[in-house]
């Protein structure tokens, strides 16, 4: 069955909470990389979703306290698809390819995973709470693992290249990303793999330093870009930000992360504070767009209940935080 498209920012929820993430197939090729270019693979079949065990069990709790509402937040969070990240602390080069392996094979070819690549040599230099990747010389032997995994899959897979790096590469000044991101990109485009290259926010980088950023890392070469992947800009703001660098770009295609892009407030600011930030609300459900512009979707990339960071009293960097989790949920109606 196809799935219906978000025509606008502010859309109908989607119905299905165990497949509101929306993608769909292109073909299964893994050679046919002009096919994986060209097909919006987020219109025809739901994105894997992925089980959350912290989320249940807390789902669970707080229904055995009586908290009904909380409880059918947390299982409604449960049941909606974010991106898969894959990172070299949880799965080396050695055992990365057979993790990938393990969750496409999973799917039986009727979703489609979206894996998220966070390895970069010194990533998250700009927050900190992140840092980690691999070296110069071991990153792109990790990417090419996710890649032949990928290519061996026989299914549709799409990811998104590597969180704030090319953002992160004008404030931390230079180094050899930049290289490092075209050869990642050109593996998964090889393998037939739906790549969008991060491309930060509206409130860091401008569309006009953006652009040849990704242009040099061969944008061209991939289906397109993200942005506001594990930020909180409002949509409005996103989209705005994501049709001017689109526009740049020759009509590169984006998808655009609102899973924590509510905006309580209503004032459609920018959000300054990227760190478990006071007064921000879960974003609409994600799903495909079917609009005439090069969005593809608004998708959830950053699974919403995990902590940014030490900071506003939050856990580490990417560990569940249930009571944040339920305050987003709150502050978005749920």
């Amino acid at each position: 069955m196809r799935p219906s498209p978000l025509r606008s920012a502010v859309g109908p929820a989607i119905a299905a909470l165990a497949c509101v993430l929306l993608v769909g197939c292109g073909g299964g090729d893994p050679s046919d990389q002009d096919q994986a270019g060209d097909t919006n693979v987020f219109a025809e079949r739901a994105q894997t979703l992925v089980e959350k065990p912290r989320l249940e069990a807390a789902a669970k709790q707080a229904a055995g306290d009586g908290d009904a509402q909380e409880a059918a937040a947390l299982e409604r969070l449960a049941r909606t698809p974010t991106g898969i990240w894959l990172t070299p602390e949880a799965y080396g080069t050695d055992q990365v390819g057979a993790h990938v392996t393990g969750v496409v094979a999973a799917t039986e070819s009727q979703t489609v995973p979206l894996f998220v690549l966070y390895g970069i040599p010194d990533r998250d230099c700009t927050g900190g709470f992140s840092a980690g990747g691999l070296t110069a010389d071991t990153y792109l032997p990790w990417v090419q693992a996710v890649a032949d995994a990928l290519a061996s899959a026989g299914t549709d897979t799409a990811a998104v290249l590597e969180p704030d790096a090319l953002a992160g590469s004008v404030a931390c000044g230079p180094t050899d990303r930049t290289s490092l991101l075209r050869q990642a990109l050109q593996a998964l485009v090889g393998a037939g793999v739906t790549t969008y290259v991060d491309a930060g926010h509206s409130d860091w980088i401008p569309a006009s330093e953006m652009a040849p950023l990704l242009e040099e890392v061969g944008v061209a070469d991939a289906r397109g870009f993200a942005t506001n992947v594990a930020n909180y800009q409002p949509v409005a703001r996103e989209r705005a930000y994501a049709a001017e660098l689109s526009g740049l770009l020759d009509g590169a295609h984006y998808v655009i992360d609102v899973g924590r892009s509510g905006d309580p407030s209503g004032t459609g600011q920018p959000v300054t504070d990227w760190c478990n930030p006071v007064g921000r609300a879960l974003g609409e459900d994600p799903g495909f767009v079917d609009d005439d512009t090069a969005l593809d979707a608004l998708l959830w990339i950053k699974p919403p209940a995990e902590s940014d960071g030490e900071c506003h009293g939050g856990p580490a960097a990417g560990e569940v935080w249930v009571d944040r989790a339920a305050s987003l949920a709150s502050a978005a109606g749920w």
